[in-house]
């Protein structure tokens, strides 16, 4: 029974890494989908924003034929729920899948150590039939959404050389939760090979025991090389991307720290023999604390860059500095947040179209957004200190925002503990890991609306106004295309 198995190998025998693996996979899947409609419920266009298009097979087709119907620039938008409700159709087929390779895995173990290793063809076969389906050519299982994540991860590796977009960045940052989940993915396959067990971690020597590593640094070195692209892109004066850099670069020596901790180990098993392999901490050696300091400065920079920069909130920007290009907010406002607006005028089409800005004199003071014109209540002073340490537009209601500031503190905090691989050492230390995998892919799924958000709030202020006037629609329903007139002034596409 597998009350009777000892402690340190129960949850591998019932639970072992690939299907771990696994699951968090389709934990992923599920949490697009949901974030893409949640967004749409909200009333924003995700599509829009993230420029899903862009990673459409079909959209430069139907762009192309438009052109040629009209002579003019056209391009076909569709709506949320063509990108939601199939991810949806694969994540419940995925899920299938998965949960009944797992069910006969454990009526063939029974919780057996003897019997694990046996049939561990069982998730073997479950992995490759997902990799094939994915990489299948054939117009089956939601062929472009999967066409959509390879094209993401392809423009995440080899970005644009003057340009990253907003959604390239957003995926990026997906990715960046997942780092463990690559580097489980990589001890997966030795276990699943002719030699392997999933009972026992692959051995880690010499030069492989820096694979590991390398690869959960994968994507942030994806994201560090996107913030430096920003940073010499033309027209740029800006040091943000630099100081955004900074931020995934502070987490190579927390990934690399902790891998050399299984030096220490080897080195400490020598000496004390092998119950020290057991020990989770070997806080007595200096590269411990290096790396627990390595840890508090990566968790503690990417909260506050998550609260200020990609949440826009002044929680955490001191009243007597100024944020970059932004003059010092001398007072704070004596009423709370309120709606940006009614969600019908960030409708999935008044959201689709930019238009250029009008200008205005100096002396008009007249607002540039429409709205704010009609509810002068929504008007702020444009560099106040916001109560409550927020924003003066906020889309989502109010109690959200303290909630998830809290969440994304504590689970940053946990961060750093997740990508330390000698935790794997430590008894339940799978189990430890696996919960950390787990917390961040719901911080990261919180952290999607918000930014999102935030990116629609930041394009308004930077004056990138959101007609309602948009062009002819073809009037074929949710999931159909729309047609809408294609910005003409360079600004169509919504960078990050």
């Amino acid at each position: 029974m597998a009350g009777d198995l000892p402690a340190e190998l129960l949850f591998s025998a019932v639970f072992p890494l690939p299907f771990r693996v696994l699951s968090l996979a389709g934990l992923g899947i599920l949490g697009w989908a949901t974030n893409v409609h949640g967004l749409h419920l909200a009333g924003i266009d995700a599509r829009s924003v993230l420029d899903l298009d862009s990673y459409d097979p079909r959209h430069s087709r139907r762009a192309l034929a438009a052109n040629d119907r009209r002579g003019m620039g056209w391009k076909y938008f569709q709506s949320p729920i063509s990108v939601y409700r199939p991810v949806y159709s694969l994540f419940m087929v995925y899920a299938a899948w998965i949960a009944t390779n797992w069910l006969l895995y454990r009526y063939a173990t029974y919780a057996d150590l003897d019997r694990v290793d046996t049939f561990k063809f069982i998730p073997a076969i479950a992995a490759l039939v997902v990799t094939m389906v994915l990489v299948s050519p054939f117009n089956v299982f939601e062929k472009v959404e999967r066409d959509r994540f390879l094209h993401a991860i392809h423009r995440c590796l080899f970005p644009l050389p003057r340009r990253v977009h907003f959604t390239d960045i957003v995926y990026a940052d997906v990715f960046t939760s997942f780092a463990k989940v690559l580097g489980d993915l990589w001890l997966s396959f030795w276990m699943l090979m002719p030699g392997g067990s999933l009972l026992v971690l692959p051995a880690q020597e010499g030069i492989a025991s820096w694979i590991l590593p390398t690869l959960m640094s994968l994507p942030y070195a994806v994201r560090l090389r996107q913030c430096l692209i920003d940073y010499r892109a033309p027209g740029n004066t800006s040091s943000r991307p630099l100081y955004n850099a900074l931020k995934y670069a502070t987490s190579f020596p927390v990934i690399y720290l902790s891998a050399a901790q299984r030096i220490v180990v080897s080195e400490l098993r020598l000496a004390k023999g092998d119950a020290v392999v057991h020990e989770a901490w070997h806080g007595e050696h200096a590269l411990f604390r290096l790396w627990l300091f390595a840890a508090i400065v990566n968790s503690l920079y990417s909260f506050w860059w998550d609260v200020t920069h990609d949440w826009g909130f002044d929680l955490l920007v001191p009243r007597s500095f100024a944020a970059e290009g932004i003059p010092h907010r001398p007072h704070r406002t004596s009423s709370p947040p309120r709606p940006l607006v009614l969600p019908g005028l960030y409708s999935p089409v008044a959201m689709l179209t930019p238009e250029p800005a009008p200008t205005f004199s100096d002396a008009s003071k007249e607002s540039l957004f429409p709205h704010e014109r009609e509810h002068p209540g929504l008007r702020k002073p444009p560099f106040s200190w916001h109560p409550f340490g927020l924003r003066s537009k906020l889309l989502f209601p109010l109690p959200i925002y303290p909630f998830a500031i809290v969440a994304d503190l504590i689970l940053r905090l946990t961060w750093s503990a997740k990508l330390s691989s000698h935790l794997h050492a430590y008894t339940d230390g799978d189990l430890v890991i696996f919960c950390f995998e787990l917390a961040e892919v719901v911080r990261r799924w919180m952290w999607v609306f918000i930014r999102v958000e935030w990116e629609i709030v930041k394009e308004g202020k930077d004056g990138h106004v959101r007609s309602p006037a948009v062009g002819p629609t073809l009037g074929l329903g949710d999931e159909d295309y729309e047609m809408v007139a294609s910005n003409q002034d360079g600004h169509g596409d919504v960078g990050g």
